[in-house]
């Protein structure tokens, strides 16, 4: 049986783990081809293990998403390896907690500068790739912190709005061109940077609240997030550019 993703080229950043892994291994049971980045090298080889078990050819590429030299040189080896690129998930993000008047430079440009110049340097370079084969498609990650304010997040907050903004921008670029943009918004995923995102103290209190903050009364799966993306980057989308995604249980709704 065909596959609906066989012999297209796809580029996850933030692939190491959690929402990137499982969204690698997805594409790859649909028979793409994965280039899988981070920072992380001994992960990053555990995801692509993954990928080639799963039906897909994986590659890893090393690269920090915040500095524009290492951008280019993973799309480049991307379709230096694979021939072409056909579809990005620009997933590479970090989380932030602090209030406003207790943050520092210093975090504002840790989370600014993966979040949201990550995102702009790899549709800066993707683009042009895609178009050289005829388009494709773009799905970058949001977050439902993008739609709401959340009190001692603001950094994270406005991190998550420029990369809506980003993407709308780029949708309205190249939509004439053959490449859609899109992005997906999690609620509470259950992955490293939740844990991270909710310290060490009373975890299991502080998931069990923030599962009842949810309609649906759980905290996601980074599946879910991985089927949400699969569908955005599929023909079955081919009307939908410009826009956010929400896959949050129902949190942005009340």
């Amino acid at each position: 049986m065909s596959k609906q993703f066989e012999n297209k080229v796809v580029l996850i950043t933030g692939g190491t783990s959690g929402i990137g892994r499982v969204t690698a291994v997805a594409f790859a049971k649909e028979g793409a081809k994965v280039v899988v980045s981070g920072r992380r090298k001994a992960e990053g080889a555990e995801t692509v293990t993954l990928v080639d078990k799963a039906g897909g050819q994986g590659l890893f590429v090393q690269a920090d998403v915040s500095d524009e030299e290492q951008v280019k040189r993973l799309v480049q080896t991307t379709v230096d390896h694979f021939g072409r690129l056909d579809i990005a998930f620009n997933n590479a993000g970090v989380e932030g907690v602090a209030p406003l008047t207790e943050a520092t430079v210093a975090q504002y440009e840790q989370i600014f500068n993966i979040n949201v110049k990550g995102v702009f340097l790899s549709l800066k370079y993707e683009i042009p790739a895609m178009l050289k084969t005829g388009g494709g498609a773009i799905v970058n990650t949001s977050s439902i912190a993008g739609t709401v304010g959340m009190a001692g997040a603001g950094l994270y907050i406005a991190s998550k709005h420029a990369v809506n903004g980003l993407t709308k921008t780029a949708a309205l670029e190249v939509a004439k061109q053959g490449i859609r943009v899109n992005s997906v918004s999690p609620a509470a995923i259950q992955t490293d940077m939740l844990d991270r995102f909710l310290g060490d103290e009373e975890q299991a209190k502080k998931k069990e609240y923030f599962a009842g903050q949810h309609p649906i009364g759980r905290i996601g799966k980074p599946e879910e997030i991985a089927s949400a993306v699969l569908y955005l980057s599929s023909p079955g989308a081919s009307f939908i550019t410009g826009q956010d995604l929400l896959v949050d249980g129902g949190f942005t709704v009340g």
